[in-house]
């Protein structure tokens, strides 16, 4: 088993999936707010943990199919265990391997691209399972711009791709994708990187030719 996997197993046994949801919750919910979910859409969450943001995109009225999918079987055991909607659907497997007909209007992931073996790979995989037009939304506190973070990987011990927002954009580019960036701050957070650097969100759109 790799320990990417073994430690969100972990992680799912001993509450640390709800954590993060607290932890990440509020700048994901401020970043959403700034996507218009107007239309009829589908999404994936790469890398869904609990099952939380799915949970919530599953609530707009437009949303026809909100998928997580995640490689910890135990997070997604849990993320069963919480559906609410019966238009969210969660699977057991990672981007690279995922099997898949339909074509998304959007794909999330919030802190989980850095673990892929290969975030070219990763990133290969979202841009065909897009829609022309569709957009994939990365969120992350670990980029070398905010030092506070950097320092995560080796408390962690397992492998994660430490990059800049520099570095990130070019990923995106690679691949095809136009892209932007947005930083989403907390201001009223007591951890002073949150407040000044917050968490990067790089934004891919899929050109429509």
């Amino acid at each position: 088993m790799d320990e990417v996997r073994k430690t969100f197993d972990e992680w799912a046994q001993n509450g640390k999936a709800d954590l993060m949801e607290i932890e990440h919750g509020r700048n994901v919910l401020k970043f959403l707010k700034t996507i218009s979910f107007e239309e009829s859409f589908t999404f994936l969450d790469v890398g869904c943990g609990n099952g939380w943001v799915v949970r919530k995109i599953a609530k707009e009225k437009a949303c026809k199919k909100a998928i997580g999918i995640d490689k910890s079987k135990k997070m997604i055991i849990q993320a069963k265990k919480k559906i609410e909607n019966k238009k969210e659907e969660f699977f057991h497997t990672d981007i690279e391997s995922i099997k898949y007909r339909g074509k998304f209007d959007f794909i999330f992931s919030m802190e989980s691209l850095y673990y892929a073996d290969s975030i070219n790979a990763a990133l290969e995989k979202i841009y065909k399972l897009l829609k022309p037009g569709g957009q994939f939304f990365c969120g992350t506190d670990f980029y070398t711009d905010n030092k506070a973070t950097a320092r995560w990987a080796g408390i962690m011990k397992i492998q994660m791709h430490l990059h800049s927002k520099k570095e990130w954009k070019e990923f995106f580019r690679n691949v095809g994708f136009d892209v932007k960036t947005k930083n989403i701050k907390d201001l009223k957070n007591k951890k002073k990187w949150k407040r000044e650097h917050g968490t990067l969100f790089i934004i891919g759109t899929k050109p429509e030719k």
